[in-house]
C-alpha cells in the first residue's frame, strides 16, 4: 500500500444501477485514486426482477467510474414474502462462495459493509476479512433483530432470538460498527458478549446525495411552481412504516381550512391503496407521481413550500434517521415531520422546520397550518437553517474524508500487531 492509495472492498447487496446511497462512496474513493472493489449481486431493487439492461447486457456493468464491480448471482426479489428471504438468503450464499472465490488473488487494506437489510450480507466480509487478514467495518443501517419485530416480519421469540444470535456472531467479529444513528449504540452493545473498546464504535450518519447540493435554480418537469397554493412534497417508500392513512386524515382535516397541494412520489407496498384512497375521497388536492429517478428530486423540491417525512411509532424507528432527512436538509426547504425520536431531534434542534409525534394527525394538521401561514421570508430562514446544519453535521466530503481516515488508522493498527 502506499501512503496516497487504498485497496478497499466493498460489500453490498445493493448497487449501481440501483440508486443506493452506496455508488456515492465507490464513485469518490475511486475518483480520489483508491483502487476499489464492489463484490454484490445483480441488480433488482426496487422493482423485484433482474433490471432488463443488465440482462441485455451485463458487461456494461463491470466497471463504476473506475471501481472494479464484482457481481454474484442472486434470486430477485419478486413481490412476495417468501421470495424476498430467498433473495436475502442467495446474496449472502453466493457472496460467501462464489463471491471468495472471485476475489482469491485480490489484496485489499479495508473491507466495508453497506449493511442496510439483510444483515446476513456482512457475513461474507467477515469471512474474506479473516481469510485476507484485514479489518472489516460494518456500517449498520439497521438495528436487526429489532427491526424484523418492528416491521412484523419476524414475532415469534425464538426466531428472533436465532437472528438475534446471528447478528452477535457479526458483530464481534467486524472490527469497526459505524453507527448511522448515535440512538443505535445500546442496542448493538447488546450484541457483543465482549466489552467493545470505543474506537471500534463509531457514529458515522448518512450523507445526501450529490444531486441535492446543486445551487443553481432547477425546474421539474415532473411539476409546476405555483405560488397560490402551499405545497407540501413527500418523497421515497410507500410502506405501511410511513403511515400514510394518519397523513391522509391530516389532508382531510386542513381541506376547507388552508389551501395546500400534498405531492407524494414514490411506490411501494400502500400505492395502491393510496391511489383507492385519494379517488374514493375525492382528495383533488393529492398528486401522486409515482416513482421518478433520484436526478428528479432536486427539481420537484424546488417546487415545494415543504417536505414531509413521516414514520410510525417504534422504539426501533425512533433511534433511526431516515436517509430522506438528510436530503431534506440539504434542499433548503423548511421540513414537516410526523416522526419521534432521533428524526424529529434534528428537525427542531436545526431550526429548520417542525415536528409532531408520529401518528399525530391533529399534530400534523397543525404545524402544516403553522408552517403554510408562516411568512416566506422566515420560511427561506428555515430552510437555509437546514442546509447550514447539513453542512455541518452530513457532509459528504468531510465523513468520507473521516472514513478514509478511519481506514488508514486501522489498517496501520493491523500492521503493528
Amino acid at each position: 500500500m502506499t501512503e496516497n492509495k487504498l485497496r478497499i472492498l466493498v460489500v453490498t447487496q445493493y448497487f449501481w444501477p440501483e440508486n443506493m446511497r452506496i455508488n456515492d462512496l465507490v464513485r469518490d474513493f475511486a475518483d480520489a485514486g483508491h483502487e476499489v472493489t464492489v463484490l454484490t449481486g445483480l441488480p433488482n431493487y426496487p422493482e423485484g426482477s433482474v433490471f432488463p439492461d443488465y440482462k441485455t447486457n451485463p458487461d456494461n456493468f463491470k466497471e463504476y467510474f473506475g471501481a472494479r464491480v464484482v457481481r454474484v448471482p442472486l434470486v430477485p426479489r419478486g413481490t412476495r414474502s417468501l421470495t424476498l428471504i430467498f433473495n436475502y438468503v442467495s446474496f449472502f450464499f453466493g457472496a460467501s462462495t462464489l463471491g471468495v472465490i472471485k476475489l482469491r488473488n485480490q489484496k485489499f487494506d479495508a473491507i466495508f459493509v453497506y449493511a442496510v437489510s439483510p444483515i446476513m450480507a456482512a457475513i461474507p466480509a467477515v469471512i474474506l476479512g479473516r481469510m485476507k487478514k484485514v479489518p472489516v467495518f460494518l456500517w449498520v443501517l439497521d438495528l436487526w433483530p429489532e427491526t424484523l419485530r418492528a416491521v412484523g416480519v419476524l414475532r415469534h421469540p425464538t426466531l428472533l432470538a436465532m437472528v438475534g444470535r446471528m447478528v452477535s456472531w457479526i458483530y464481534n467479529r467486524a472490527d469497526y460498527l459505524l453507527l448511522q444513528s448515535k440512538g443505535f449504540a445500546d442496542n448493538v452493545k447488546q450484541y457483543c458478549t465482549k466489552e467493545i473498546s470505543p474506537e471500534r464504535l463509531v457514529y458515522f450518519p448518512s450523507w445526501a446525495e450529490d444531486d441535492f447540493s446543486v445551487s443553481s435554480p432547477i425546474s421539474s418537469n415532473l411539476l409546476e411552481r405555483d405560488d397560490s397554493v402551499f405545497t407540501v412534497v413527500f418523497a421515497g417508500n410507500l410502506g405501511e412504516a410511513q403511515d400514510f392513512p394518519a397523513v391522509l386524515h391530516a389532508v382531510e382535516s386542513l381541506k376547507d381550512r388552508v389551501s395546500v397541494r400534498w405531492v407524494i412520489v414514490g411506490d411501494g407496498r400502500m400505492s395502491k391503496w393510496l391511489s383507492e384512497q385519494v379517488v374514493s375521497r375525492g382528495l383533488n388536492n393529492v398528486l401522486l407521481l409515482g416513482r421518478h429517478p433520484l436526478s428528479a428530486m432536486p427539481g420537484l423540491f424546488a417546487c415545494a413550500d415543504a417536505l414531509l417525512v413521516s414514520l410510525k411509532t417504534n422504539d426501533v424507528f425512533e433511534k433511526t434517521i431516515p436517509g430522506k432527512v438528510q436530503a431534506y436538509l440539504a434542499s433548503s426547504k423548511p421540513v414537516l415531520g410526523m416522526i419521534n425520536g432521533e428524526a424529529a431531534r434534528i428537525i427542531e434542534e436545526s431550526g429548520a422546520g417542525f415536528a409532531c409525534s408520529s401518528g399525530d394527525t391533529q399534530g400534523l394538521a397543525r404545524i402544516t397550518l403553522k408552517l403554510a401561514t408562516t411568512d416566506v421570508a422566515q420560511r427561506e430562514i428555515m430552510g437555509q437553517a437546514g442546509r447550514s446544519y447539513y453542512l455541518k453535521h452530513f457532509s459528504k466530503p468531510t465523513l468520507l474524508l473521516r472514513l478514509e481516515k478511519l481506514f488508514r488508522d486501522a489498517t496501520l493498527r493491523k500492521a503493528a500487531k
